[in-house]
């Protein structure tokens, strides 16, 4: 796996225990919950804010929305909005849509929600659209002394399931067993009656 040798050095420094996922190019969380086949409560999603000048990194569940009042208040700041596309790439060296929940590795404080704790681990960006790890999540906020509090809010229009296996339709199966009955059918010579 290529996960980069920074981020790697931060996971073994702080002696975590973690699990490196490849997987098919993913751009959203929505995506990465299918691609994995996991329920998106269990994909941190990384969103990077603006406070009165100052970044800060908020990680919420998938099925999550942010609340920018929750987060104003949390923060302590007066206005916040949502970085750029452009800052990511100029100021934090990322992609849109690839940077980690780590702020230790782009100095930047982490805010985590609340209702990501009830969740043991989590898959969590690892800095590319074709890699992510599987981390506890006490560690993970151990690890980024990360804030604790309440930034998001469900998304009722998100089912939190994972993706059901194809099945093969009964149709089918169906057919193709009529198919052999009338060719075992077609085979045996039918008897006269005298």
């Amino acid at each position: 796996m290529a996960v980069g040798s920074k981020f790697l050095n931060h996971l073994k420094s702080g002696k975590v225990t973690f699990e490196e996922v490849t997987h098919k190019v993913v751009y959203t969380a929505f995506d990465l919950a299918q691609t994995t086949k996991r329920k998106l409560s269990e994909i941190a999603k990384t969103v990077l804010v603006k406070g009165d000048g100052k970044y800060f990194l908020i990680v919420v569940p998938a099925n999550h929305l942010l609340d920018f009042t929750k987060i104003k208040k949390i923060l302590g700041v007066k206005k916040v909005s949502m970085a750029k596309e452009g800052e990511m790439k100029t100021k934090f060296k990322v992609k849109p849509g690839a940077i980690t929940p780590f702020g230790t590795i782009h100095k930047v404080s982490v805010v985590i929600e609340k209702a990501l704790l009830r969740t043991p681990k989590v898959l969590f960006g690892a800095g590319s659209f074709t890699e992510s790890i599987v981390l506890k999540v006490k560690d993970f906020v151990k690890l980024e002394d990360a804030t604790v509090g309440v930034v998001s809010k469900r998304d009722a229009s998100k089912k939190d399931t994972k993706p059901a296996p194809k099945k093969k339709p009964k149709i089918k199966r169906v057919a193709k067993k009529k198919l052999k009955k009338r060719k075992a059918a077609k085979k045996s010579p039918k008897k006269k009656s005298t």
